[in-house]
């Protein structure tokens, strides 16, 4: 039985990142084949990018409607670069992302770890120290997903570009219904989406729970405090054209800002 070997993949996918190229189907000798495989190809990716503890992970397709909009089964996850993590009003370059799009994200930042494997949504909730609105910036890099397939995707960190994290300011998140919590994006003053905490996987704390027993959680040795979790965007990507302002908000926490100029 032969083992597989995760560097040439992520050499090749780390690659086409630094060239700005279109991510395609993987040669066959190099391809993950599981999502297990395609995990260990992103902590390989994650070594490549001088992030080999991550900042933090995002949790992609946790709304029924991502899933159906990605033509994806379920979530999936990826490492997020210290360096790629920015703070509420940050300016950005726009054409430092290639096909950039913005998610409505509710967010965590873990006060404990969060050991690999099977985990509830209360002992998921149980390591929450703040809870905020968030915005992923996230890149198109793909054609045919059905063709590269969710191993590759998964490898390549699952759109993942960027995110803006918001404050938790002084609202006692644990006394909110966080999945009645409305979410809305807007871009350049336009509303362009809505949605609720529900719409992640039933409850926020079950996209924590889901990570935790995730591969990819594996692959990084669970999760770790200090940490920041994106868990989801309640609506479907913003693809942006050009420069623009966007904002991001789930009242009563504090709206969370980001210009692409």
């Amino acid at each position: 039985m032969t083992t597989f070997d995760p560097t040439a993949a992520a050499a090749e996918l780390h690659a086409k990142r630094q060239r700005r190229e279109r991510v395609t189907p993987l040669a066959a000798g190099i391809a993950p084949k599981t999502e297990a495989e395609g995990a260990a190809v992103q902590r390989a990716l994650a070594r490549s990018a001088g992030a080999e503890r991550p900042g933090g992970f995002k949790i992609g397709a946790t709304a029924r409607r991502m899933q159906e909009y990605l033509g994806l089964s379920g979530p999936a996850a990826g490492f997020m670069a210290i360096g790629g993590l920015h703070t509420d009003g940050a300016t950005l370059r726009f054409n430092d992302f290639v096909h950039p799009g913005v998610e409505c994200e509710l967010a965590v930042r873990l006060a404990r770890d969060l050991p690999p494997g099977p985990c509830t949504a209360a002992q998921a909730e149980a390591a929450v120290g703040e809870l905020f609105a968030a915005i992923e910036i996230v890149e198109n890099r793909y054609g045919d997903l059905a063709a590269l397939g969710m191993p590759t995707l998964i490898a390549d960190q699952m759109f993942h570009a960027a995110a803006v994290i918001g404050s938790p300011g002084t609202v006692d998140w644990r006394g909110l219904d966080v999945a009645a919590l409305p979410g809305r994006i807007t871009v350049d003053g336009q509303m362009c989406g809505e949605g609720v905490g529900a719409d992640l996987l039933g409850h926020p704390m079950n996209s924590l729970a889901w990570l935790a027993a995730s591969s990819v959680a594996a692959a990084f040795d669970g999760l770790h405090a200090g940490q920041v979790v994106m868990l989801g965007s309640v609506t479907p990507p913003i693809w942006l054209t050009g420069p623009s302002s966007v904002t991001v908000e789930f009242p009563p926490l504090p709206q969370v800002q980001v210009r692409l100029t």
